[in-house]
């Protein structure tokens, strides 16, 4: 099989990571991809959003499957030109995808498929804007409609800060604040049969003890011990599979991949969002733990085969990503610094903790940031503890100016087992 995959993150080469792994994959492309997804994958230029190019590389190359990583591709219809040049692609198509693109339409479909959610508002005037946060009050929790790179969620006790992002946005929902731990809990899907994975956590603010601004989240792990071992099969009847119903229902069928946001409240489980990709940190620990080879999961996921599908095989391992972030993430990030230490995970710690790229390219022999999330050290153990070790252990031999890092990521967890 030969697979082309749209991206350039820490995902996106943790996706490459996985299909290079698998037998059946016999070439492997990545469009645009990044100074680590080099070692893994052939690199080749496109422009992500222009699906009508992406399609004219795929028939180049003679692509089985294509894997759209990002959200930004899938909400502008890439896979729907892909699909239209009669290649098999794992990603929803551009209508399906507002199910990230838009927080309105998410709320409409779950209204629709009578999934439990946050009570909201969705506001286009300060007059509805004021209304709405008066009605829930504090924590005020403000998301802005459409795609912002997991930075669009002010989560505040701050009434003017709340005020003021929900004005920054032409149009957004304004909801009521959800107690409890939140879980991620992806799921892949031909529109009628869903395979959920394994849940896992993130975290998205960017200093230790959940401090500082939201990011697009600076580590994860999984398995949660914490959660209760119905959670799967529970999230899956009361969230995962109405969903994808209804939304067949509405003519409008979801293949590829559905990320629920979960919170584990005190009165049950409620959706925060949905996403229509694999969601950044978590998809670097969950797929550390599948040992079902992945290409096949995927194409018959494009082929609306799922159902013929033998049962997952999960490692009894745990997975711990830390994220490495440039200077002023999630601010606006120091670019160009050189990374140095890359040669010595992969001579010291491998195969237990590998190094994902997110924003690195190549400045000749050297490699360089090139973002604000910049890498993702990732290790597997025996358990969270024996993992959590091995990723900060990793992680130590890195250097890159001015970079930050969460030392908390999955600490609690481990402290429980």
């Amino acid at each position: 099989m030969k697979v082309l995959l749209i991206g350039n993150g820490a995902r996106e080469h943790a996706l490459c990571r996985s299909l290079s792994l698998d037998p059946d994959v016999t070439a492997l492309y990545c469009a645009p991809g990044n100074a680590g997804i080099a070692e893994v994958a052939e690199l080749r230029q496109v422009d992500p959003l222009d699906g009508r190019a992406v399609a004219a590389l795929a028939l180049e190359l003679g692509a089985d499957l294509v894997v759209v990583g990002p959200e930004a591709p899938l909400v502008a219809g890439v896979a729907d030109a892909v699909r239209e040049a009669g290649i098999p692609v794992f990603g929803p198509s551009g209508e399906a995808a507002q199910l990230e693109g838009s927080k309105a339409f998410a709320k409409d479909i779950m209204a629709g498929a009578g999934v439990p959610t946050a009570r909201s508002y969705v506001c286009t005037t300060p007059e509805e804007v004021d209304e709405a946060l008066d009605a829930f009050g504090a924590p005020y929790v403000v998301k802005d409609d459409g795609l912002a790179a997991g930075k669009g969620v002010v989560v505040t006790a701050d009434l003017e800060e709340a005020a003021a992002h929900a004005n920054s946005c032409d149009r957004v929902v304004i909801e009521e604040f959800l107690d409890g731990p939140e879980v991620s809990l992806f799921a892949i899907t031909d529109g009628v049969t869903v395979l959920p994975l394994q849940p896992a956590q993130d975290f998205k603010r960017a200093l230790d003890d959940d401090e500082g601004p939201n990011t697009g989240g600076m580590g994860a792990y999984s398995p949660l011990p914490w959660a209760d071992p119905k959670l799967v099969e529970e999230v899956l009847q009361t969230v995962l599979q109405p969903t994808v119903d209804e939304l067949r229902r509405r003519g409008t069928p979801f293949s590829g991949l559905l990320y629920a946001g979960l919170a584990i409240t005190s009165r049950g489980v409620r959706v925060i969002e949905f996403n229509a990709r694999f969601g950044d940190p978590e998809t670097q620990v969950v797929l550390a733990r599948l040992k079902t080879p992945l290409a096949g999961i995927l194409l018959a996921a494009a082929n609306g085969a799922l159902a013929d599908l033998e049962p997952l095989r999960w490692s009894d391992d745990a997975a711990v990503t830390v994220v490495i972030a440039s200077h002023n993430y999630p601010g606006t990030p120091r670019t160009g610094d050189p990374i140095t230490g890359l040669a010595d995970v992969a001579t010291e710690d491998a195969p237990h903790a590998y190094v994902l790229h997110a924003g690195t390219k190549h400045d000749g022999d050297a490699v360089v940031s090139a973002g604000g999330r910049v890498l993702s050290v990732t290790a597997t153990g025996k358990n969270l503890s024996q993992a959590r070790d091995r990723a900060y252990t990793a992680l130590g031999r890195i250097h890159l100016d001015g970079s930050q890092h969460r030392t908390d990521i999955a600490a609690k967890a481990a402290a429980g087992e």
